[in-house]
Formats: C-alpha cells, sequence, structure tokens
C-alpha cells in the first residue's frame, strides 16, 4: 500500500511485480470472469484491491475512469493498466494475455466446430444463438439508454445517430455519427465546474505518452491507405480491426455494428455465421472483443484459421495498449475538464444510436422469422432484463429451445 501511496503523490513509481505474478492472477480471471464489462470491473476489485491489495480503491477508481473515458474495451483496458502499474509494459502484455486467451480459444474453437456440430444436430441451434443476440443487444439498448441517452440533447444525439445509421449502413457513416457526437457533446453538453482529481498512478512518462498517441493516429489514418496501396488482404484486414479498436465508446457490444459494417458487406462472412459467433460470445468468459477472433478464424478468404484469428485478435486490441500508454501521463490535467465529459457525453449518446440501428439491422432482421422466434426473444429478454440471469446461461437455454421447437415442427 505504501507503493501505491507513494506512486499516487508522484504520478510515477518503479513497478512492484514481476510479468508472471501478472499473468498467471488476470489467466484466473480470464477463465472465471463471465458477465461483461461491469461484472469484470466487480471481479478486479475483489481480486486486486482487496485480495491482493495491488491497489487502493483510490488509485482503483481513477483507473476505471480513464477507461471509461478512453474507446476500446474498458475492463480490458482496466487489465492493461493494472498490469502496467504493477509490472510495466510487459505487465501490460502478460494481464492481457491472461485475460483474453482461455475466451479467444474458445471462440476459435467455436469457429472450427459449428459447421461440425451443426451437420451432426442441424442449424438450429445456431439459429437459438442468434435469437439470443437478439436479446442481448436489447438489454445493451436499453441500459445504455438510461445511462448515456439521457436528456433532450442527448437522447436527439441518440435518435439521430440511429436514423443516419439505419439510412446510409455503412462504415464512414459510424465514424462520420461518432465524431459528430464528440463535436456535438464538446460544444453543448458542458455541465458542472472544473474539478481537481486525485493523481492517477502511472510509470510513463509525457514524452513516450505523446509518441504513442501519435503512433496510435497515425496506424489509424494510414494504414487503410498502405492497405490499399499494397492490395494486401492481409493489411486490409488488420486496418479494419484496429479502425473497429479504435472507435468503440460506450462498452463491448457496440462493437457489433461498426464489425458487422467492416466484414460482412465484402462477403467476408455471411451475416448468419456473424450472429452466431455474437450470440456465442455471450456464453464464454473474459472480454466480448474475443469476438474478433472468431471472425478470424471463420471468415473465408485467407488469413482465417488460427492465422486470421491471431490477426484480427492482435489488430482490435492495439489501440488499446496505445491509448492507455499514450493517454495516461495526460490524464490527470484532462479529467477533470467540461470540455472532456461533455465530449465524452455525446460519443456515447452517438453510439447508443448505432447500436439501436443495429438492433433492427442486422440482428433483428436476420434473426427473427416467426412468432416462435418473437417468443423465444421476448423469454431471453425477460430472463436477462427482469430475472438477472447470466448472459451464458441465457445463450444455452435459447440455443436449447431452438433445437426443441425445431425437433417438434419436424
Amino acid at each position: 500500500m505504501a507503493d501505491v501511496a507513494a506512486m499516487a503523490q508522484a504520478g510515477t513509481a518503479r513497478p512492484a511485480g514481476s510479468p508472471l505474478e501478472v499473468f498467471l492472477a488476470f489467466l484466473k480471471l480470464g477463465c472465471t470472469s463471465f458477465g461483461g464489462p461491469v461484472a469484470h470491473l466487480g471481479y478486479f476489485r475483489a481480486e486486486f484491491v482487496e485480495r491482493r491489495r495491488w491497489l487502493d480503491d483510490a488509485a482503483f477508481t481513477d483507473i476505471v475512469a480513464l477507461c471509461q473515458f478512453l474507446p476500446g474495451p474498458a475492463s480490458s483496458q482496466t487489465g492493461l493498466m493494472i498490469g502496467l502499474s504493477r509490472a510495466g509494459y510487459s505487465g501490460a502484455a502478460a494481464a492481457w494475455l491472461g485475460f483474453t486467451t482461455p475466451s479467444a480459444l474458445l471462440m476459435v474453437l467455436f469457429a472450427f466446430a459449428a459447421p461440425a456440430l451443426s451437420r451432426v444436430i442441424g442449424s438450429d441451434w445456431l439459429h437459438g444463438l442468434r435469437l439470443a443476440a437478439v436479446a442481448v443487444v436489447a438489454q445493451a439498448v436499453l441500459a445504455m439508454t438510461r445511462t448515456l441517452a439521457q436528456g433532450r440533447e442527448r437522447a436527439t444525439i441518440a435518435v439521430v445517430a440511429a436514423l443516419a445509421a439505419l439510412w446510409a449502413p455503412a462504415a464512414i457513416t459510424q465514424l462520420a455519427v461518432i465524431a459528430a457526437g464528440l463535436a456535438i457533446g464538446f460544444a453543448l453538453l458542458r455541465s458542472g465546474d472544473d474539478a481537481v482529481r486525485p493523481e492517477l498512478p502511472t510509470i510513463v512518462g509525457r514524452r513516450t505518452g505523446a509518441a504513442a498517441l501519435a503512433l496510435f493516429a497515425v496506424l489509424l489514418i494510414g494504414l487503410p491507405f498502405v492497405a490499399s496501396a499494397s492490395g494486401s488482404h492481409w493489411l486490409d484486414l488488420f486496418a479494419r480491426f484496429y479502425r473497429v479498436g479504435s472507435l468503440v465508446f460506450g462498452g463491448g457490444h457496440v462493437v457489433l455494428p461498426l464489425l458487422q459494417a467492416e466484414v460482412v458487406p465484402p462477403g467476408w462472412i455471411s451475416q448468419a455465421t456473424f450472429l452466431s459467433g455474437y450470440g456465442a460470445a455471450q456464453a464464454v468468459p473474459g472480454p466480448l472483443f474475443t469476438f474478433a477472433a472468431y471472425l478470424g478464424a471463420a471468415m473465408g478468404p485467407a488469413p482465417n484459421g488460427w492465422a486470421g484469428a491471431a490477426l484480427c485478435l492482435v489488430a482490435i486490441f492495439a489501440p488499446s495498449f496505445l491509448l492507455i500508454v499514450g493517454a495516461t501521463p495526460f490524464w490527470n490535467a484532462l479529467r477533470g475538464r467540461r470540455e472532456a465529459r461533455g465530449a465524452l457525453m455525446g460519443a456515447n449518446a452517438a453510439v447508443v444510436g448505432l447500436l439501436a440501428a443495429a438492433l433492427y439491422n442486422p440482428v433483428w432482421t436476420t434473426a427473427v422469422a416467426t412468432p416462435f422466434d418473437v417468443g423465444l426473444v421476448l423469454a431471453a429478454f425477460l430472463l436477462l432484463a427482469a430475472w438477472k440471469a447470466p448472459p451464458g446461461l441465457v445463450v444455452g437455454l435459447t440455443a436449447v429451445a431452438a433445437v426443441a421447437l425445431g425437433f417438434a415442427h419436424g
């Protein structure tokens, strides 16, 4: 605890642990952390604040605040920051490997096994996964609307964003919507007074942080041009997944419309296969972003299989590494500013609209076709929203129910 206090006061500290220690701690969490990002943060606090005492509550809250502000998967970024604080840059990599590997392996294995299972037991269970995805996304839209789209201004941003995404369902529309949300929030959603916050613990200097942010921007802007000029599908794939990882505000479920716009229109994967994987991703522990590993393994053009899974997984998480390293040294000065909070509020409202549009197309339109489908979706939503059932259990029950209904109807 003395190390934590000194780190918080001085802003820098020498790492107190080893990468192996960090890896083993996060591997346990990667195997047991069901329930999504909010639940992951609860597991992290119990493990690293209460049990291991690597951080105190103030330091943990500061880290969570930074990761909620940045685009990307908040729980994975929190893990990266804890690993960075505990064992330096190698500790950040160890935290990511430990937390991500179990669910990534499960998703790749699902991509390999799904076609064989469909030949043996039919495809009704895959249809059940797609119906479960409808309920999961609907619950996410409802929860995010309550917290991120309250008030007239934010509700209007969300509705306009949804209409834009439905009118022009393309990746460029989503980029424009998020950028517009940031700009409108910066201009109109300033509230409260500038506040002084406690120093955020960090081992990263400002020069290193600036270099990481510059590299993040160069890759985001330059990769598509390099991929286009080279004609390399590998680079194109990396650029698309890197872009998605750079622009996901508001939680892991927002990755759905962004990834769909990148991989389905080119014909690399079908809507049905895409949504089946998204449904399966609800049933495994760890970060939802490991859905990228499934897509990389299941897509038609090479690289696919293990190579495609590794490429897509690294690409979608790479922005998180660069943003955590880059933003940490500057966060202390920025996090109390009303303008920064307003911009984030506008971006979050916009992504609520994007997710609402995705709930209709492609999630609903490609999964729900009969009254029985509607009934299964409503039952799954009831279990999630009213009974607070674990998403993995709901996904499994929906798949079983779909198989039973398929059998009953011949």
